[in-house]
């Protein structure tokens, strides 16, 4: 199963078309033994059903801040306490926007400023939006506060433009993801790799 067993990963999941293949990154996450919970905003469950994603990633979705239900149950404290590691895929240039200024109106930015945990954001939008000053300024506001960007890819987009702007394959957040969890204990060390035999000198014929 790897780093990912029996970690609990949150994925965010907002309003745009890429909202597709949350499916897919929330199936892979759950085949690499990862506990997924989902959330959404209002207008990623116009992209795709909580139906769905509550049936891959086997619990309930959350998506009001204000469900008596879901409070209860899940409650937006305990869904950012809970977690090793939140993914917002797609992140669009609205929900962005939200996180990097600090806005709690809805139930993933929330979560998003309760959340103690490794946090990464998986853009996903129109190329001219992604390449607005705006947008720039707001991933570089959140990257400054140790937020991970998983950058978008470049292609065919959903809105007939080419360039970047397409959400990451599913499959290389995984892999961030499995980064974002994994132990550092060699973060601060520094380590010389050498690739073959070193002598120093003592003297003119013996060394080290």
């Amino acid at each position: 199963m790897g780093v990912l067993k029996d970690k609990t990963i949150v994925v965010g999941v907002s309003g745009g078309i890429a909202a597709y293949k949350s499916a897919e990154l929330v199936r892979l996450l759950v085949t690499r033994g990862a506990r997924v919970r989902v959330m959404m905003t209002r207008n990623g469950r116009e992209f795709i059903t909580p139906l769905t994603l509550q049936t891959l990633s086997q619990n309930p979705v959350a998506t009001d801040t204000f469900s008596l239900t879901q409070e209860s149950e899940i409650g937006h404290i305990r869904l950012a306490d809970s977690a090793d590691a939140i993914v917002i895929a797609p992140a669009t240039a609205d929900v962005i926007a939200r996180a990097a200024v600090g806005i709690a109106d809805d139930l993933v930015t929330t979560v998003l400023l309760a959340a103690r945990c490794p946090i990464a954001f998986a853009p996903a939008m129109n190329v001219h939006m992604y390449e607005h000053p705006t947008v720039v300024e707001n991933l570089a506001r959140l990257k400054a506060r140790g937020v991970t960007i998983i950058d978008p890819a470049e292609g065919e987009l959903a809105c007939g433009y080419e360039g970047k702007g397409r959400l990451a394959d599913p499959a290389l957040i995984v892999d961030e993801v499995e980064r974002m969890v994994s132990p550092r204990e060699l973060a601060s060390e520094r380590v010389l790799v050498t690739a073959g035999p070193t002598q120093e000198a003592i003297d003119p014929v013996r060394f080290v």
